[in-house]
């Protein structure tokens, strides 16, 4: 094997080790609110856009198929974390809404940052800027191979 292919391959690696192990930490953390790490995700996308998503804003943002963002909706608002209402303007749109009890979970989780926040806090400032922008063309391309819509946030500016 090439050096070149052979240190790819060693990056790649490395690059699903720390998502690997950042997943497990994340899992952990929303496990203890009784949620998923897709319903924690639909959580603080309702509150950085304002409650103003629809399930079709969601799926894109998550990177998921609609089906599976659907099933994601349904189970959320059976448990009483959002709603689902039809859009007064535009009747076969769907906007979702945090509820009460979505916004309690929320702040839980937002107020247990602490230790994730320790992990980014490993890079400097600089280093995380970096990093943003490597993840955002590392995104980016995958996207464009992929052949699907990059989504429109975290922003690749």
């Amino acid at each position: 094997m090439q050096d070149f292919a052979r240190m790819d391959l060693k990056l790649w690696t490395l690059l699903s080790q720390a998502r690997h192990s950042m997943y497990r930490f994340q899992t952990r953390r929303v496990r203890q609110y009784g949620i998923s790490i897709s319903q924690a995700a639909v959580l603080v996308i309702l509150r950085f856009h304002d409650d103003n998503a629809t399930p079709a804003n969601i799926s894109l943002w998550l990177m998921r198929s609609r089906n599976s963002t659907s099933q994601v909706l349904s189970r959320m608002e059976k448990d009483g974390l959002i709603t689902k209402s039809k859009d007064l303007d535009k009747k076969n749109l769907v906007r979702v809404t945090i509820t009460d009890k979505g916004i309690q979970i929320y702040r839980g989780l937002t107020a247990d940052m602490r230790s994730a926040r320790r992990i980014i806090a490993s890079l400097s400032a600089a280093d995380r800027k970096q990093l943003r922008s490597y993840l955002l063309t590392l995104r980016d391309s995958a996207v464009k191979e992929l052949g699907t819509q990059k989504p429109p946030w975290p922003k690749s500016s």
